[in-house]
């Protein structure tokens, strides 16, 4: 794939254009959640990119800037994912750099997401954008 480029969404339409790609990743959500979601989470900082080819959407990114003690100002990514139809096209590749240089231009010391113990094709990505495992994170549910 040639022709990316990511963008940071800020309309419903333009994250209702999202909603196939990142329903990929979060299948438990429909459209309407979705948005409802990131509309909300938006007041706590969350942010939506998309990369899009051919004017299409072909990935993205849910992520929020924040800091904490143990890490100083960082860029967690919440969401990432590439559409099935355009893996292994550059598109993970580009929007992870757009991150990276998301989180330099506002200040970030580091780029951080978790990432799920199955996903195996993620992490063999992540290793080769040499990202490292730095913790564990553990769950409980209530």
């Amino acid at each position: 794939m040639t022709d990316i480029e990511v963008r940071e969404t800020t309309t419903e339409a333009e994250t209702r254009a999202v909603y196939p790609v990142m329903r990929q990743l979060r299948p438990h959500l429909d459209e309407d959640d979705f948005v409802e979601a990131v509309g909300r989470m938006r007041g706590e900082g969350y942010r939506l990119a998309a990369a899009c080819s051919g004017g299409r959407p072909v990935g993205a990114a849910g992520f929020r800037v924040q800091e904490y003690l143990a890490h100083g100002k960082h860029l967690y990514v919440d969401d990432l994912v590439t559409s099935d139809d355009a893996r292994s096209g550059g598109v993970g590749k580009a929007m992870l750099g757009w991150l990276e240089d998301e989180a330099r231009r506002v200040g970030c010391k580091s780029l951080q997401l978790d990432s799920g113990v199955g996903r195996k094709d993620a992490h063999r990505f992540y290793f080769r954008e040499r990202m490292t495992i730095a913790s564990y994170h553990f769950t409980k549910e209530l």
